[in-house]
């Protein structure tokens, strides 16, 4: 049996959620002492240094949307994230539904014209968006392939089509604002700390989507330095554990390394 067991989870994303998984991983006799909390303070951790008073805020973007963060004092800032119940907008999954649904409106009529209503066919092999529609609805394309569309998204936004771009610059704009209010509450928007950013559609830099979120960045909390990790939310968890066990500095080195 180990020490302690961090574990640094998706969908752990209230507190009542992470004490019953933490009960859970006890029940497994895996550790004398079990911590769990949302995968989201994991890359918060990993951009965040290893040694002396530490504050920063943290912003993932991959299937869905988060934000946590964190003052010198200990205490955090943190948003329920489980959707548009409460109040979310973005994330790969959403987005490849806004690409879908703004494709379908301007195959027939209903919405302004997009590229989209081309590309999102061409990607799955179909003539147009009814033949999508169709295969969707009735299973012949899978569900879970429209998380293929964000990418789609992306690229037709990057040829220029005004449809894509604006639900490029919302992305951007709800990720400043996730930051923003986090570093509000704690009193740090006039400190210079970090905004650590990951998940897959921000580690991939889209030049929009980063450009933007840069901007709006140094718009709003000039004092804010945006930081993109692309290690796994697995090192945070491991620099967590070790920050539990008071480890020496070198070990922080060698988990780092590790993780490239």
């Amino acid at each position: 049996m180990v020490e302690h067991v961090q574990a640094c989870l998706a969908n752990a994303d209230l507190p009542v959620e992470e004490r019953a998984l933490a009960a859970e991983i006890e029940a497994r006799g895996w550790g004398r002492a079990v911590t769990v909390v949302n995968d989201t303070f994991a890359l918060l951790r990993a951009g965040l240094p290893d040694s002396g008073p530490v504050a920063g805020v943290a912003v993932v973007c991959g299937a869905g949307i988060n934000c946590v963060g964190l003052a010198p004092d200990g205490r955090t800032a943190r948003f329920p994230a489980i959707g548009r119940i409460s109040g979310d907008w973005g994330g790969g999954g959403f987005l490849a539904e806004e690409a879908l649904w703004w494709a379908a409106r301007a195959d027939d009529g209903r919405g302004e014209p997009s590229e989209l209503a081309r590309a999102v066919p061409a990607h799955f092999g179909l003539p147009g968006m009814p033949e999508v529609i169709e295969a969707l609805h009735l299973g012949r394309v899978a569900r879970h392939r429209q998380h293929e569309l964000t990418p789609v998204l992306f690229a037709v936004a990057a040829g220029g089509d005004p449809v894509a771009r604006a639900l490029v610059a919302r992305q951007a704009e709800e990720i400043v604002t996730m930051a923003a209010v986090a570093l509000a509450r704690l009193g740090l928007t006039a400190a210079r700390v970090p905004v650590v950013l990951g998940g897959g559609v921000l580690a991939a830099r889209h030049p929009l989507l980063h450009d933007r979120v840069v901007e709006l960045l140094a718009e709003r909390v000039p004092e804010a330095v945006p930081r993109v990790v692309t290690a796994p939310p697995v090192l945070g968890a491991g620099l967590l554990a070790l920050d539990r066990a008071g480890a020496p500095e070198g070990a922080y080195e060698r988990l780092r390394a590790y993780f490239g």
